[in-house]
């Protein structure tokens, strides 16, 4: 087990700057093209896969990092680039921790390739979660999951929205519901392999923020997967759900549902992401600030924008602290007994939506423009409080860890 520590060794500082580059020279240039287009920007997706930041075995490296930073320092200089094109990039992540978290060995090895393809032929890949009237309620979760024993394969029908390339994707994990009667415990994580009969695209969402990103629903009728697309296996979904019916009866412990799982892996990633946007649209509105000059001197002389930009950047390190805490924590299998893992997320998201506000108050009618990238950057951080549990449930999941009640 790795010791905490706030400084990058010399192989991460090395891959940083790598990754810092890429954004740079690649992404910066053309954010604003794709986020008016509102289309998936496969060229970027494509160089970065050339390059091999966009691959399996670059996540994994950074994934199984023994310090827990790999993964954090990437997200931050990728979003730092462009939070649309980044979660084009990153978006299969998602897919590829839900097979990770629930998966058998065989399965990550199988599955998790094909997400990503090749350099000479890209693909993507989709959690689906959420639903029309299941999103941070997923109790509420419809799209069901039925065991067809005599053909060994489960029968998935429901839709599925908010799902980032939806769609679109080469291989889609989709999470169900397999017993009703258990509420959250009882659902699944299934492998829609490439192709399969059945699954289609509903609405393609047109949205303020992260515009280069495809968001879109996805339609499931009778959709049938073979038997080995159960994440972790029959047997394990069995005697899970065994155990679940035993503690519902005995009114024990929670049981932690295939969905959640892969929630709590990725929300440290997801404040990281919020960091790069924030220290984006800092960066931005300090240069301006030391070059912009009103009543014969820079802006930056007048307290009332020099104490923004230090507030700005103090939040900023504090949600970079928060962040790679609970990913230390992770990684050296730390139980998050105060829910580290949503406090980095929630403080994280807050704290880019405060900071590209403020970016756009120090720009001043220039900042309301597309001529500057903080317009963008301001509605691209308001995602980060919604998506992946809002900023309302991590409050909740905090208070509910810290309390130990079922507070609601």
């Amino acid at each position: 087990m790795a010791e905490f520590t706030m400084e990058l060794n010399d192989d991460q500082k090395q891959v940083r700057d790598w990754i810092h580059g890429f954004a740079a020279d690649v992404i910066r240039p053309a954010a604003a093209e794709w986020d008016e287009r509102e289309e998936t920007p496969w060229p970027v997706i494509q160089e970065a896969a050339k390059v091999g930041i966009y691959s399996l075995d670059f996540y994994a490296q950074q994934f199984f990092d023994p310090t827990g930073l790999g993964v954090p320092m990437a997200m931050e200089e990728l979003f730092w680039g462009d939070a649309g094109i980044a979660l084009s990039i990153v978006g299969t992540g998602l897919a590829a921790i839900g097979v990770l978290a629930n998966g058998t060995e065989e399965q990550i090895g199988t599955w998790i390739p094909q997400m990503y393809g090749t350099p000479d032929d890209v693909k993507v890949a989709a959690f689906c979660s959420s639903e029309p009237d299941a999103g941070s309620d997923v109790g509420a979760m419809r799209t069901r999951a039925v065991y067809d024993q005599a053909k060994d394969e489960w029968v998935l029908n429901g839709t599925k929205t908010w799902a980032t390339n939806g769609g679109i994707a080469n291989v889609h994990i989709v999470v169900a519901v397999v017993d009703p009667g258990l509420g959250t415990k009882g659902h699944a994580s299934f492998i829609v392999p490439p192709g399969t009969p059945g699954l289609s695209q509903g609405q393609k969402f047109k949205k303020h923020g992260i515009r280069a990103s495809h968001t879109a629903e996805v339609v499931l009728e009778d959709v049938r997967v073979p038997g080995s697309c159960l994440l972790g296996g029959k047997e394990k979904l069995d005697e899970r759900l065994a155990r679940a019916r035993e503690k519902a009866k005995a009114g024990g412990e929670r049981v932690k549902n295939a969905a959640m799982a892969t929630f709590e892996a990725s929300r440290p990633a997801v404040g990281a992401m919020a960091v790069g946007t924030a220290r984006a649209a800092y960066e931005v509105a300090l240069d301006y600030a030391k070059t912009r000059t009103q009543f014969g001197r820079p802006i930056i002389d007048n307290q009332g924008v020099a104490f923004q930009l230090a507030d700005m950047r103090t939040q900023i390190d504090a949600a970079r602290l928060l962040v790679w805490r609970a990913s230390w924590m992770a990684v050296a299998g730390k139980p998050f007994t105060a829910a580290e893992g949503s406090m980095s997320k929630l403080y994280a998201s807050e704290v880019a939506k405060k900071v590209t506000a403020q970016a756009v108050q120090i720009l001043g009618g220039n900042g309301f423009t597309r001529e500057y990238p903080v317009e963008r950057m301001h509605r691209d951080a308001a995602i980060y409080t919604i998506f992946e549990g809002t900023s309302e449930i991590q409050r909740l999941v905090i208070a509910r860890t810290l309390s130990g009640m079922p507070i609601r």
